[in-house]
């Protein structure tokens, strides 16, 4: 038996073994991600290139959850971990059947390019959509969720995760070739690695994958200081390039001269697996002496390793008996449900939700994304067997007159075809007129608002200009809430909106909700269940008082270091119901926080219980408090419930200017509510937080 076969040894073992039969040009060849088949040794080809960020994607049908942006709203590591399981089990439904029929094309593998666990650091970012939003620790632990329920508890991982974009990047779209991503080193250790180096050590990663930008001079896909920061963690898994990231090292960060050059500069800094061409002229460079032969070795081992411990050698493994109709199954579609039930966000309610039914005769629908499924699915999205827009749901939920208007384009001055004159708001105003209640369903969706080349949006490639609705849609809500009807305005978005809904007497901020996004909406206007949704990142009020878009410095960025500008708070999101803390202790000797909460509400409701602390000494210490810790729990009328919080040493320590980390105080305060321990925060939830005074 060839060694590489032979279960009993170490999948590095087995890896180096089936390398070493390799010529250098059979190397070369495993390291593009359309690998080559190398027959004469059993290899078959494999396509690297696979995602899976709220669902398998563009890979056919399979469950689509709300975007990964939503997910982050829902403060579930638990729910998070199961979602993740369910899109690995549909991956490897998926790619037994393919394999089967012989299809290895792209999207077809068991090597997820997810999840995205960069910082969506400006509101402007399209891509932001895609993120866990703001906060290095929440990014950090639902990331490592994610990664563990893609891939499992082994011994063969269920498929591969992959960290992305290392490092520092977040916009803008429009420039990201070229971009070079100013960071000191307190913003970099304190904001931006964070995540990363969670994902390495703790959910033990399979591969990461490099950004487009340049990270202080350096290309981030080529970047020594990146490279070696990974082999400090301790990283064992593989390296992949952005797609044709490594093509600008020579066309648009001009570090070099030719393709092979950057070939050459990326496999011996290493680039383990180019996602692009330009790994189609290594071996012309390696010839050429520009890059030694021990790196395709090392990179080709470290390639078969995860093929091995995804048990592509293996004559069986276990997921090979997942069936093809687990996909798109009852039990998935009605987790996706429950996800966007959890990650909307309830703003603003003025006591209108939730709706009684029996007290009204008609509902108007208005809007762009009233009857629209992209503002469903985000970008990186599959296709589904069933969908339920927001006025399918409402109408699944109501049995009353439901008038229907779409009022304006998502963007463009007309509805009508062929650029004729027609703006929609005289129907929208009709329908308006003859409803008891409106639902005003705005936003954007990934059409405009994404990743640069894959939207419509030219002018800013994916990312927005402001903060508003688009201008049509601005003058729509303007004109709706001129009548001083009953109103709740539903944003779909991936992002900070501020829909300028002063006069709404509600505001659900959607996300991109996924499949059964307009079902979870009817549930939660009707009082089915309690909105419970948290907000992962801050809603200014306008972009304006923002830094500018290029700048990656922290300050005045995120709660975290806010100092103004603020609409809605970082962990904000309203309940029909009211949950206060009712008790809060500190052990001193297991670092442990006791937090004691009680629904002191008239309704049964879901909360997030969240706990920040503060250093109150270090001139180190982030300006106003960082997140430590949270719960979700689900609380009826009168129950009360008792948490325990442990406080990791991370919670503690400080970064100063050179990037160290460490222990420099004695004093902090932690808070425990169901929001930030902000006035503003205080004022929109109705409920203060508790504190206590912790001395270490």
């Amino acid at each position: 038996m060839d060694k590489f076969k032979n279960q009993k040894l170490s999948p590095k073992e087995r890896a180096a073994d089936l390398v070493s039969k390799m010529t250098t040009a059979e190397k070369v060849s495993q390291l593009n991600y359309d690998a080559a088949a190398i027959d004469r040794l059993g290899i078959p080809a494999y396509n690297w290139w696979n995602e899976t960020l709220h669902g398998i994607a563009r890979a056919g049908t399979a469950t689509m959850f709300p975007q990964a942006i939503g997910l982050a709203a829902m403060f579930d590591q638990d729910l998070m971990q199961e979602v993740a399981d369910v899109c690995a089990t549909e991956a490897r439904a998926k790619y037994n059947q393919s394999k089967k029929h012989g299809d290895v094309g792209i999207y077809k593998g068991l090597t997820m390019w997810s999840p995205n666990i960069n910082i969506f650091r400006d509101p402007r970012w399209g891509r932001g959509q895609e993120t866990y939003g703001e906060c290095p620790y929440l990014t950090a632990k639902l990331g490592t969720a994610f990664v563990k329920g893609l891939q499992g508890e082994g011994p063969i991982l269920k498929t591969a995760a992959c960290a992305k974009h290392f490092a520092c990047h977040s916009g803008p779209e429009g420039i990201r070739h070229e971009f070079d991503a100013q960071v000191n080193p307190k913003d970099l250790n304190e904001t931006y690695l964070p995540a990363f180096e969670a994902l390495v050590k703790e959910a033990k990663v399979e591969s990461v994958m490099g950004a487009y930008n340049r990270l202080n001079g350096e290309p981030a896909c080529a970047s020594p200081f990146l490279m070696n920061t990974l082999n400090k963690w301790g990283f064992e898994g593989h390296f992949v390039s952005d797609c044709w990231a490594v093509r600008d090292f020579h066309t648009r960060h001009m570090v070099t001269n030719t393709a092979e050059e950057s070939a050459a500069m990326a496999l011996s800094n290493g680039v383990d697996c180019n996602c692009g061409d330009s790994y189609y002229c290594l071996l012309e460079a390696i010839e050429d002496g520009l890059a030694p032969v021990d790196k395709a070795t090392e990179s080709a081992t470290r390639l078969m390793t995860t093929r091995i411990k995804l048990g592509m050698f293996d004559e069986a493994c276990a997921f090979d008996k997942i069936p093809y109709d687990v996909v798109s199954s009852k039990a998935h579609k009605d987790l996706s449900l429950k996800c966007s039930e959890n990650a909307m966000v309830l703003l603003k309610n003025n006591g209108l939700l939730p709706l009684d039914p029996s007290k009204l005769s008609s509902i108007g629908v208005i809007g762009p994304n009233a009857d629209s499924i992209d503002a469903l699915r985000g970008n990186y999205f599959g296709t589904v067997d069933e969908h339920v827009t927001f006025l399918s749901g409402i109408r699944e939920a109501f049995n009353g007159r439901i008038y229907f208007a779409e009022g304006s384009h998502l963007f463009k001055p007309s509805l009508q075809p062929l650029g004729e004159p027609g703006d929609g708001y005289a129907e929208a105003m009709t329908v308006a007129e003859h409803s008891d209640v409106i639902v005003l369903c705005v936003g954007l969706d990934a059409t405009i608002e994404g990743e640069e080349g894959d939207t419509g949006n030219a002018f800013a490639a994916g990312d927005k200009m402001d903060l508003f609705l688009p201008k049509v849609q601005q003058v729509l809500v303007e004109k709706v809430l001129s009548l001083n009807k009953p109103t709740i305005i539903v944003v779909a978005a991936g992002s900070a909106i501020n829909p300028k809904g002063e006069n709404a007497d509600a505001i659900i901020h959607a996300w991109y909700p996924g499949q059964l996004g307009g079902r979870a909406l009817a549930n939660i206007l009707f009082g089915k269940v309690s909105p419970s949704g948290k907000l992962p990142v801050t809603f200014y009020e306008s972009a304006e008082a923002l830094p500018s878009f290029e700048d990656y410095s922290m300050k005045n960025r995120t709660y975290r270091f806010a100092e103004n500008n603020v609409l809605y708070p970082f962990g904000y999101g309203l309940t029909y119901s009211k949950v206060e803390i009712t008790e809060m202790l500190y052990d001193s000797t297991l670092k442990t926080i006791l937090v004691r909460a009680k629904n002191i509400g008239t309704m049964d409701t879901d909360e997030v219980i969240q706990l920040y602390i503060k250093d109150e000494e270090s001139k180190w210490a982030v300006l106003n408090h960082k997140l430590c810790g949270f719960k979700r729990m689900h609380l009826k009328v009168g129950e009360e419930k008792l948490m325990e919080f442990k406080l990791e040493p991370s919670a503690f320590e400080v970064v100063d200017d050179q990037g160290r980390r460490f222990i420099d105080s004695h004093h902090f305060t932690v808070y425990a509510g169901v929001s930030q321990p902000d006035a503003l925060s205080t004022k929109l939830a109705g409920v203060s937080c508790k504190l206590i005074h912790v001395t270490i």
